[in-house]
């Protein structure tokens, strides 16, 4: 990345559109976790509380700014009990994994919905911060769903395999993190993530068409 372009993603009105957009997609992701392993029975989250807006309770500052730098992070994972879980544990633990993706895919469909049907969001600030909500959402939702350890779609991916088979992906867990920053580092991330946060964005854009009839 030349250093131009490098200084000026730090300049002061870079931060003031750029960091509310990120800060809220970290914090209502992780938040969704929370919330969702609370209504299943785990009161883990709500007890070390994380069940807050507040995103200084769960920002990874490392995480931040890879996303900052590479449109793909992390904040830092919802604590969960699975022993505190009602019912299937496993199946709970794929329900908390999605929460988080929803929670950004729901939330992206609303900053365009806002975009298409208010019209002083669509110029200015307001327009690039709707934007910015819009697509980090959808980046945030789609890299979360990698079935790459810890993300959450392995839990996913972990409640459909054989419970041998998922025992023996949870071993990989511990080299998740290096297996990721390798990815971005390489863009080989980028290569995979980019043509799914397109066809994302270009579905919730549809929606929100057919929904308003405006285009």
């Amino acid at each position: 990345m030349p250093l131009t372009n490098l200084l000026d993603r730090f300049s002061v009105s870079n931060l003031l559109v750029r960091l509310p957009a990120l800060l809220l997609a970290l914090t209502l992701h992780e938040l969704g976790h929370g919330l969702a392993a609370y209504k299943l029975g785990d009161p883990t989250a709500k007890q070390q509380g994380r069940l807050t807006l507040n995103p200084l309770k769960h920002i990874d500052p490392l995480g931040l700014l890879v996303l900052w730098l590479a449109g793909f992070g992390w904040a830092k994972p919802v604590p969960v009990n699975p022993a505190c879980f009602r019912g299937n544990r496993r199946r709970s633990l794929c329900l908390v994994g999605l929460a988080g993706p929803l929670t950004n895919f729901l939330l992206a469909f609303l900053a365009a919905l806002l975009l298409a049907l208010v019209p002083p969001l669509q110029s200015g600030y307001a327009l690039r911060l709707m934007q910015l909500i819009l697509l980090y959402n959808v980046m945030l939702g789609v890299f979360n769903l990698l079935p790459v350890p810890p993300l959450d779609g392995s839990r996913v991916l972990q409640y459909f395999l054989p419970v041998r088979a998922a025992l023996a992906f949870i071993r990989l867990e511990p080299y998740g993190p290096v297996i990721l920053l390798i990815l971005i580092a390489t863009r080989s991330l980028n290569r995979v993530l980019l043509p799914l946060v397109n066809a994302a964005l270009n579905m919730i854009i549809s929606i929100v068409v057919l929904i308003t009839g405006i285009s």
